[in-house]
């Protein structure tokens, strides 16, 4: 493994107690810190911080799983499971913290500045929070601000949020992307993903499936091989990691029927990507509790992927109000009480060769605590129709 990248001296730790009442400081100008922050700056390890609308959590515990198949020393952190805090004072200072970076966590840094910088895609969410896209994408853009000129930022050149913006900060950019891009290190074409021009590692070779997680694997080699990783340890670490619990996870398989969790898709753009990633023949169950997203991108996947829709939630009647057009090529529709009356309903109408995904869309807080509470609902469910 190469040498790590010099780390520039972090500020000091403002002195005196924090206000225990945040609205109370922040009303009287005080500044507050974050989680992020905070911990970054108690800990003196290498940071890898992945930030983007969709794909945080895989590419994150993708990477991981490439560290430590490396051999090397690593941490994985945020919103993943373990908060990053956790890590001070219980982690080796040669370890390599990878941490996922939501924008909520970002939006109040001050000096945070992570050694690779992974930006992986922009789409609408949190908007009840951020109110316009603008916001969150300066929000998720705090994740290259602080970054200098010996850092690396790793974003997604197909994107058109990120392809055409101004990164900001001064680490050297990385750009991923499709096709033989002369300005992209991390590219795939006829079906092999390419780093620096060579060859890496075969598109159906990778552990995951789905278009969306060649993007992830992409990211998440621009992000191992900037810092240093041998390319080999890369390549296996790529073809051996699975996946991650409530993201496409198959849970099941019954009379020739897929029954899938992908609970995790908590906003519209990866409720569409989930969609997709099956041929064709999806039940899909939607809805959950209203971020205020509107629901027309779902038009064209449920169009394309799906036999039938099952709504659940608080969002169930604005979801039948704007997915009402697919009901002309032919998906049904169908109003659900909850998450347990889908599930059975979709089951029933399910044929060999087809799927039922929960899929959502949405948040989970109308009927659970969070998508994991979710997603294991779900699979318990799933788990009685044998």
């Amino acid at each position: 493994m190469s040498a790590p990248p010099t780390r520039r001296l972090r500020p000091e730790l403002p002195e005196g107690p924090l206000p225990a009442v945040i609205a109370t400081a922040l009303e009287r100008g005080i500044d507050v810190v974050g989680e992020l922050e905070l911990a970054w700056r108690a800990l003196p390890n290498r940071f890898v911080a992945v930030t983007g609308t969709n794909g945080k959590t895989t590419t994150v515990e993708l990477l991981g799983h490439v560290y430590r198949g490396a051999g090397e020393p690593v941490a994985v952190a945020g919103n993943v499971g373990t908060p990053l805090s956790e890590l001070a004072g219980a982690v080796e200072a040669d370890a390599t913290v990878v941490c996922e970076a939501s924008s909520f966590q970002l939006e109040d840094t001050s000096f945070f500045a992570p050694e690779c910088a992974v930006f992986l895609n922009l789409a609408p969410d949190h908007l009840d929070r951020h109110h316009d896209l603008e916001s969150y994408l300066a929000a998720k853009l705090r994740i290259f601000a602080n970054q200098g000129n010996d850092d690396v930022a790793v974003y997604n050149a197909d994107d058109p949020a990120l392809a055409g913006t101004d990164l900001g900060g001064c680490a050297r950019r990385l750009a991923f992307c499709t096709g033989a891009a002369p300005d992209c290190e991390v590219a795939v074409a006829e079906g092999t993903i390419f780093y620096d021009g060579e060859p890496l590692l075969d598109v159906d070779d990778l552990g995951l499936f789905g278009e969306h997680n060649v993007a992830n694997a992409m990211a998440a080699a621009a992000a191992a091989l900037s810092m240093g990783l041998d390319r080999d340890a890369v390549r296996e670490g790529l073809r051996s990691f699975a996946g991650v619990p409530h993201r496409l996870e198959q849970v099941a398989e019954i009379a020739g029927v897929r029954f899938v969790n992908d609970s995790k898709a908590t906003n519209v753009a990866s409720a569409a990507v989930g969609i997709g990633a099956f041929e064709g023949g999806v039940h899909a169950i939607l809805g959950g509790s209203d971020k205020g997203e509107p629901f027309g991108a779902l038009l064209d996947p449920i169009r394309e992927h799906c036999v039938a829709c099952y709504l659940v939630g608080a969002t169930a009647d604005r979801l039948a109000e704007e997915l009402a057009p697919v009901a002309a090529a032919g998906v049904e529709l169908h109003r659900c009480a909850d998450l347990e009356d889908a599930v059975r309903r979709a089951a029933a109408a399910a044929r060999p060769g087809e799927a039922v995904l929960l899929s959502p869309a949405c948040a989970s807080f109308d009927a659970f605590e969070n998508f994991e509470q979710r997603g294991e609902r779900f699979r318990t469910v799933v788990g009685d129709l044998r």
